[in-house]
């Protein structure tokens, strides 16, 4: 039994949905599926009733949330006590992710493995406003943040706290994902006036402000308003609908896509200039520390800072 499998299991009781706990710990619904079947396994019981529309905990499943809660938190207990008899050398290192890092979070995460061993890197998905307001009061130490900052740099967070400094680091590319025997699946790359037929399926623009409205533009530019399809639940589901061959289609992060295997969605670039979101790392004003450099260099391919055993 290992600790992840706790923590997969605790999240996917509280979502009762596979794609959504998997959008929550920011990693791929297999993985999930995977950890849990194992935990299961290693059980020897059945923690889930799944079935294509509804997954719900089993009697087991039920009676071992607590203890499953119970352990980690004596993990986060352990670890505190750790950090003050060391006087904070070993610790917690916060960061608020968004979807879609793909490769740039294996880059980090092994980063701190090498270069930071005594420090554990803690992934919280919140949505933006949330994210933003605990980096402020330092719940947080350091955040990613899709859409440019339109102040320029540095914003005070709503609600108090501290001023924070944003810097673009990288942009995400998106592709456009479409049923796989759809004609356009074959094209190299596709325009966007060529889906103006095909019903969008996009969240809502409270949940992503900054990719709706790039999404929404470049059609608008493109000549045509989206039709609006089905409402859209999580990635996961609305890849299964377009998997099913229904015409429609949504925006995937490159990063996203070259990990999955859907044989039934094909993932289309979009023709140049193509569409592009830029992403900002956010950390306190005036903070600076071996690990915010450790993370910087770690996203944008840096050279890391040489290894110390303090934090």
């Amino acid at each position: 039994m290992e600790l992840r499998q706790l923590r997969y299991f605790v999240t996917v009781a509280e979502e009762l949905h596979f794609g959504r706990a998997a959008e929550r710990l920011v990693i791929g619904q297999p993985a999930v599926s995977q950890q849990i079947r194992r935990l299961e396994r290693e059980l020897k019981i059945e923690l889930f009733d799944r079935s294509p529309r509804l997954v719900r905990l089993t009697a087991a499943g039920q009676a071992f949330l607590p203890a499953a809660r119970a352990v980690l938190a004596a993990e986060d207990a352990a670890r505190a006590v750790a950090a003050e008899l060391t006087g904070g050398s070993a610790g917690v290192f916060r960061l608020g992710t968004i979807t879609g890092l793909g490769e740039r979070l294996d880059r980090v995460l092994e980063a701190f493995e090498e270069h930071a061993p005594g420090v554990r890197v803690e992934l919280v998905a919140l949505p933006v406003r949330e994210r933003l307001a605990q980096l402020a009061d330092g719940r947080l130490d350091a955040a990613f943040v899709r859409g440019a900052d339109p102040a320029g740099g540095v914003a005070a967070a709503q609600g108090g706290g501290a001023e924070l400094r944003r810097r673009v680091v990288w942009e995400d590319e998106l592709m456009a994902a479409i049923p796989a025997r759809h004609p356009l699946a074959e094209r190299p790359a596709v325009g966007l006036a060529e889906l103006a037929a095909l019903p969008l399926r996009l969240t809502e623009r409270r949940n992503h402000p900054s990719l709706v409205d790039l999404v929404l533009g470049q059609c608008r530019q493109a000549g045509f308003e989206p039709v609006p399809g089905p409402a859209y639940s999580s990635l996961q589901d609305t890849l299964a609908a377009i998997g099913s061959g229904t015409p429609m289609w949504t925006v995937v992060y490159a990063g996203n896509a070259r990990r999955m295997t859907l044989p039934r969605v094909a993932f289309v670039p979009f023709a140049a200039p193509g569409l592009r979101l830029p992403v900002e790392l956010a950390v306190r004003s005036g903070a600076s520390s071996r690990l915010l450099a450790l993370l910087h260099d770690a996203v944008t391919g840096a050279q890391p800072p040489p290894a110390q055993s303090s934090v």
